[in-house]
């Protein structure tokens, strides 16, 4: 039994249920870094999963789908950027209405457009992202189970060593950090406090859109309604985990992907209720949020509005 649910395959499992975490955890940091909280995560995610699944259907193309995600999610992100940054409204209470929002739209606009009330049609294999056939599965089956992945998830470990390289290592990421530590200090310096801000707050939105789109066009082949289940808020407990680094949160979403997976391959293998099963993952983000929440520190402005005086 046990040699079923560990296995090579469960490698790849991990980094495919891992992908969407680490590509909205990853606009977590950006966005946190610059001082804004942006609990918003989970309504991005899933207004960038209806965008993708809503356009690819009309335009059968998922790169076009990819695009308009990340469109939309830069669109709703300016919106909670503007309420917190320009009107310095409470961030906790913006992100939350935002999540509230999109719990309610797509399924109003699945009504709009297709008649439905929780879901877009089927898409066509073809008209979904597919897996790269990096390597041929009859000449190097193990390679193949392991590495022949989904673009995005190839994408996203890449975008976490850009984000390293662009957080330490670039201007752009020094100011952004210094934002999110001390905006009078930066703001002295010269720095667009707003603008940094700005630019965390849309970089959020582009991420964690692009996350929801690979879950209705990578993943699956649809929108259905909530179809994130969380995964917004699971990425903002391994951003917490992780201590706002890349590559801490990285292997923070990788835990959690890999709690997922086994999750999965245990329905049906073990004497125990599915149901029990499938919470793993939400416990486990608690027991990190438990325990770990008050041993981070996060940045040092986080969460207050800033004054120009």
């Amino acid at each position: 039994m046990l040699r079923n649910i560990f296995n090579f395959t469960l490698i790849a499992s991990t980094l495919r249920l891992a992908t969407p975490l680490i590509l909205a955890a990853l606009g977590g940091l950006y966005c946190e870094r610059s001082g804004v909280i942006n609990i918003a995560l989970e309504g991005i995610m899933l207004a960038g999963a209806f965008t993708a699944a809503l356009i690819t259907f009309y335009t059968q193309n998922p790169w076009i789908g990819i695009l308009a995600a990340v469109t939309a999610g830069v669109l709703v992100a300016a919106i909670h950027a503007v309420a917190t940054i320009n009107f310095r409204a409470n961030q906790v209470v913006s992100g939350t209405a935002i999540n509230i929002l999109f719990l309610g739209v797509p399924a109003l606009l699945c009504g709009v457009f297709f008649g439905t009330t929780g879901n877009t049609p089927q898409l066509p294999r073809e008209q979904t992202l597919n897996d790269w056939q990096v390597f041929n599965p009859q000449e190097s089956p193990l390679l193949a189970s392991i590495f022949n992945q989904n673009p995005l998830v190839y994408f996203a470990l890449l975008a976490v060593l850009l984000t390293f390289f662009v957080i330490y290592k670039m201007r752009f990421g020094l100011r952004l950090r210094a934002v999110g530590e001390n905006p009078e200090a930066a703001d002295t310096a010269g720095i667009s406090v707003n603008r940094m801000r700005y630019a965390g707050v849309l970089l959020s939105g582009a991420f964690a859109a692009l996350g929801g789109a690979y879950i209705s066009i990578g993943q699956n082949s649809l929108f259905t309604r909530n179809m994130t289940a969380g995964r917004g808020f699971i990425a903002l407990a391994a951003l917490i985990f992780g201590k706002w680094d890349p590559l801490g949160t990285m292997i923070a979403c990788l835990l959690f992907g890999f709690a997922e997976a086994i999750a999965i391959r245990m329905q049906g293998t073990v004497n125990i209720p599915n149901q029990f099963i499938q919470i793993v993952p939400y416990v486990l983000t608690i027991v990190v949020l438990a325990g770990f929440i008050s041993r981070a520190h996060p940045p040092k402005a986080l969460g207050i509005a800033y004054t120009k005086e």
